[in-house]
């Protein structure tokens, strides 16, 4: 029996205990309440709403959910994501052709070099009219149901039917799918006795290996100085770009670091591995490269290894983590910041929209630094964030020039379909009249010229011919 004397105390206890348990059950009441409140809704939705809810509709509330977060957060469908990989792994396992939807028919634009189409003869300008049997033409094709049925698993064959210009009969091919690599390092030459140059066009699971036989192919050739090209780079995987920035700096020179809200900081220092410490490198960089190529810029410029020439860089200074969901789809989420070696973070301001987000490329004037936060480099140079890698030498963009109607046609895919038909046409008679491409081009210019212009005029419009021949005569 407790004594008397213990009893306040003992009810003190439980008075507090009790108070304890009822706020932490109160709190997690709370916190799932807020956290569960988009859930409810959905499920009220579901639940009783008057009409049956479509397909599309999660998905579309996914995207409602992700848009304002920031523009590179997104969200990737099922249907898309083995494509979207696809890109980054640095191979796939298909035909091994480029192809255009022209008249809606799938036509060859190309056969990639030692694939297994080149191998059987496929050439461009083929026609693809079935694939296993199934007619391909004149259906309302689409970029996807053409990957989905010419792309699988290796060693599995398609049987395609291909028209082919001259010939009476459909040409039938039974292909044995590869493995078709993408390649990210677009060149590798000796622009003359010292100087390398090297073409990187985005940072994939096979760059690091791509850039290391090139370097190696390059330093056997004498290469004293390099000029690294990642104009219109998008960026890619922050590894690869980290292993590259290595090859140029010394050992505990800090590349980049990342942080985030729920992230701790994170440095990436050079090993003492560097094969090119010794190289004069020179960067090319310009409104387009992004992401990973303004890592490898921030860190040869913070540690004064090299110069950057140019103009302004995108402005991405922000990383995504991929988030696999259980139905086969994924979020790339933004979750940390990155930082070259002064401290700058490079990323812009987003703007009012996506629109104006991307926009802003190609409205700005690169003379003008919109963060007046100064940082500095490793030997004490002024450098700025807020607004992409500034380059140390400066070369202005060239308003005579206007590629906007050139890039509309190539989207479009009117020279591609032009260029197929023109040389379906003309091959014979320029091979045997014009034996170099030298010889094609200071003869067929402004025939080339004028039979495109025909060309727009007769199979899309009369507005778009007389805009065209306006741009192409000022």
């Amino acid at each position: 029996m407790i004594q008397n004397n213990y009893k306040p105390i003992l009810y003190s206890l439980l008075i507090v205990i009790g108070i304890l348990i009822g706020n932490s059950i109160n709190n997690e009441a709370k916190t799932i309440n807020e956290e569960s409140k988009i859930n409810r809704i959905l499920k009220l939705i579901d639940q009783h709403y008057v009409d049956t809810l479509g397909e599309n509709f999660e998905e579309k509330m996914i995207n409602l959910m992700i848009k304002d977060l920031d523009p590179h957060t997104s969200y990737i469908p099922k249907k898309e994501y083995k494509n979207v990989n696809e890109n980054m792994s640095g191979e796939f396992s298909g035909i091994g052709i480029e192809f255009n939807i022209i008249d809606d028919t799938i036509v060859v634009v190309s056969p990639i070099s030692n694939g297994p189409s080149e191998k059987l003869g496929i050439i461009s300008g083929d026609k693809i009219i079935k694939i296993d049997g199934e007619n391909f033409a004149g259906i309302g094709l689409e970029n996807e149901d053409v990957i989905s049925n010419l792309r699988g698993k290796k060693d599995t064959y398609v049987i395609i039917n291909i028209k082919r210009s001259k010939a009476k009969e459909l040409i039938e091919f039974k292909i044995k799918r590869e493995q078709i690599p993408i390649y990210s390092v677009d060149a590798s030459i000796m622009i003359d006795e010292k100087n390398g140059y090297i073409k990187i066009n985005r940072f994939s699971a096979t760059t690091i290996k791509e850039f290391d036989k090139a370097i190696r192919k390059l330093k056997a050739l004498k290469m004293d100085n390099l000029i690294l090209d990642l104009r219109d780079n998008p960026g890619g995987y922050l590894n690869a770009a980290a292993s590259i920035s290595d090859e140029f700096l010394k050992k505990n020179e800090l590349i980049v670091f990342t942080e985030g809200r729920n992230r701790e900081k994170n440095e990436i220092f050079a090993s003492s591995n560097g094969k090119l410490e010794d190289i004069e490198i020179v960067i090319l960089i310009n409104e387009g490269s992004a992401s990973a190529s303004e890592i490898i810029a921030g860190a040869i410029q913070d540690n004064d290894r090299g110069k950057i020439v140019g103009r302004r860089s995108f402005g991405k200074g922000l990383v995504q983590e991929e988030i696999r969901l259980d139905d086969g789809t994924a979020i790339r989420l933004t979750t940390q910041r990155y930082y070259t070696p002064s401290g700058r973070c490079i990323q812009k301001e987003y703007g009012n929209s996506k629109k104006d987000y991307y926009l802003e490329q190609y409205l700005r004037n690169d003379s003008v630094i919109n963060d007046t936060v100064k940082f500095l480099t490793k030997k004490g140079r002024v450098v700025y964030g807020g607004g992409g890698i500034t380059p140390d030498h400066l070369i202005q963009r060239d308003t005579t020039l206007n590629y906007r109607n050139i890039n509309y046609y190539f989207s479009k895919g009117i020279i591609s379909e032009f260029c197929i038909k023109y040389s379906e046409k003309n091959s014979l008679r320029i091979k045997n009249k014009l034996p170099t491409s030298i010889d094609f081009i200071n003869s067929e210019r402004k025939l080339i010229i004028k039979d495109f212009l025909e060309f727009v005029k007769i199979n899309k419009s009369q507005k778009l011919y007389n805009k065209m021949k306006k741009n192409t005569y000022q």
